[in-house]
């Protein structure tokens, strides 16, 4: 069952989100994090697919605050105007992810332990919450667009990274960077491009998505057990 809920952020902005929730009891949370297309079908898939593995998934709109309702698809100039907003939403920050916060404390109200899982700007946001925010069990960030820039905190909480070996976002000495600052964050790399977890996208890898997920689903099976 499936449908869109609204959260409560810190400083009182309502921030849409869409509600995955499994058949039978969960077997614990996720807050799933947009990429830079919004709350798009990809993502609401995504979602979907988390609460047909067993657990409860959420997934913020964090385009709110910039422009409310944005769904793109992957054109080129679909790309360009996913970019501007995150410049928009990367200038107010705090606000972003006090309204990650809100989705990871309304799902840690239901009684479930909390996995953040993000993709692409979602990834770099994932990253955030690992290293700033509260109520994180575990955290997956797929390649989070410079999160290596931002290595100097390390993780709260249990942290795999999904990262590629053609990604000018994290490119080959920013994933050795990251590595080299975090040497206990546990980083798979694949051989693909940037984007290779979304079907709907050139860049999609099969192989790479589904190692990736199955990796995934491990780590919050062990992280996020009650």
């Amino acid at each position: 069952m499936s449908h869109m809920i609204e959260l409560a952020s810190a400083d009182g902005t309502a921030i849409p989100a869409y509600e995955a929730v499994p058949m039978g009891a969960a077997k614990g949370a996720v807050v799933v994090l947009q990429e830079i297309f919004g709350l798009n079908s990809h993502i609401r898939n995504v979602a979907d697919g988390y609460a047909a593995a067993g657990y409860y998934a959420l997934a913020p709109a964090t385009f709110q605050r910039v422009k409310p309702g944005i769904e793109l698809g992957y054109t080129p100039d679909e790309i360009q105007a996913g970019l501007a907003l995150k410049t928009r939403a990367e200038a107010m920050r705090a606000q972003v992810l006090q309204d990650v916060q809100a989705a990871i404390d309304h799902a840690a109200g239901k009684g479930y332990k909390v996995g953040v899982v993000g993709y692409c700007w979602g990834g770099l946001l994932t990253w955030r919450a690992a290293t700033r925010l509260t109520g994180v069990a575990a955290a997956v960030p797929y390649y989070g667009g410079g999160m290596h820039n931002e290595s100097v905190d390390a993780p709260r909480c249990p942290t795999m990274a999904h990262l590629s070996d053609n990604d000018q976002s994290v490119p080959m000495d920013g994933v050795a960077a990251l590595q080299q600052a975090q040497p206990a964050l546990q980083v798979h790399l694949y051989s693909a491009m940037h984007g290779f977890n979304c079907d709907q996208r050139g860049a999609y890898q099969a192989a790479a998505a589904t190692l990736a997920r199955e990796r995934t689903l491990a780590f919050f099976a062990q992280h996020l057990s009650q």
